[in-house]
């Protein structure tokens, strides 16, 4: 697993909550996908209101509850293993929006598992 610093670059999946990729939650299927590739980390963050190209609006408020919410999954490692990443994107999103951000890595801390 890399630690970067410095210039880096963020990959941010924006897709729906219920979206499946052989019975299982896309987002997982990503999240797994990034850390069998060694990439620094991958987060998964669930929305509680959003829509997308639908524009069918999902929420998670009481009287309009929603199966469907919409999920951001950010990673964020140096350029060239994100862009290495981004294949096996097309097999998973059928259905999102996909994007790529500059950023730069202040701080990547944590504790190194013992081998």
């Amino acid at each position: 697993m890399t630690r970067p610093t410095g210039r880096a670059l963020r990959l941010t999946i924006l897709i729906g909550e219920s979206d499946l990729w052989h019975h299982r939650p896309v987002y997982t299927e990503i999240v797994h996908r990034a850390h069998a590739a060694g990439l620094a980390g991958a987060s998964v963050f669930r929305g509680i209101e959003g829509f997308g190209a639908s524009s069918r609006i999902h929420t998670q408020r009481l009287l309009s509850l929603s199966e469907d919410l919409p999920v951001a999954i950010v990673v964020v490692d140096d350029e060239q293993r994100i862009r290495d990443f981004l294949p096996q994107l097309d097999e998973l999103v059928a259905e999102g929006l996909v994007l790529l951000d500059a950023c730069e890595v202040i701080r990547h801390g944590g504790q190194e598992r013992a081998r």
